[in-house]
């Protein structure tokens, strides 16, 4: 008697995307400005920072260029992912909202673990992330939402580990389902990380 494969499906799998902005350099130069204006005049609100400065509102009902220019790449990287993970719904169709915000983190400043709940895709573009050789320092961590993995930890197979870090560089943008559980690593340079994450929600458009 033989055992033959007849089929191997990967069920429930959690989309991470990771896009590239190309010549960002004048575009992150822009932000940077925008973000130490905005904290010139707001000590900022509290989320899951921890010793960083978190930017109030919605970033991107500022009408700044180097704001609007990143809106529509942010919108372009959702349409993307949509196409990626194959939505059936018309991208077009959709009424989407987005809601953004800068965060700042000095050395130690790090985000607490959390989720971004009532948004479908949520995700981060880097404005600046100082550069190390080793260590964790400023990398995103995502946790796996499956509550029994660590029963399948004496397996050690990749699909069943628990968690999943990123280093990020400067234009680098990524997407990920709002639900997935994720914090960041403390920065340990001088220089300050500086990120944009964001979330969007679909609705259907009313038919006029």
């Amino acid at each position: 008697m033989k055992l033959q494969t007849t089929k191997y499906e990967k069920l429930f799998s959690t989309p991470v995307l990771r896009f590239h902005v190309e010549g960002h350099d004048d575009l992150n130069t822009a932000l940077l400005r925008e973000g130490n204006d905005m904290r010139a005049l707001s000590e900022g609100v509290s989320k899951s920072n921890r010793a960083g400065w978190h930017s109030e509102g919605n970033l991107f009902k500022r009408k700044t260029a180097c704001v609007q220019t990143l809106k529509t790449l942010v919108t372009d990287s959702i349409a993307a992912a949509n196409a990626q993970i194959g939505a059936r719904a018309d991208f077009d169709e959709l009424s989407l909202k987005l809601f953004g915000w800068m965060n700042m983190n000095p050395a130690g400043g790090y985000n607490a673990p959390h989720t971004h709940p009532g948004a479908q895709w949520s995700g981060v573009y880097y404005v600046s992330q100082p550069a190390v050789e080793t260590g964790n320092a400023g990398m995103i961590e995502f946790l796996d939402p499956r509550s029994d993995l660590p029963n399948w930890r004496i397996l050690k197979a990749p699909a069943f580990r628990l968690k999943k870090k990123l280093r990020p560089m400067p234009g680098d943008m990524i997407l990920f389902p709002s639900y997935l559980v994720h914090w960041v690593y403390p920065n340990e340079s001088e220089e300050e990380r500086v990120s944009i994450a964001f979330n969007a929600t679909f609705k259907t458009r009313r038919k006029s």
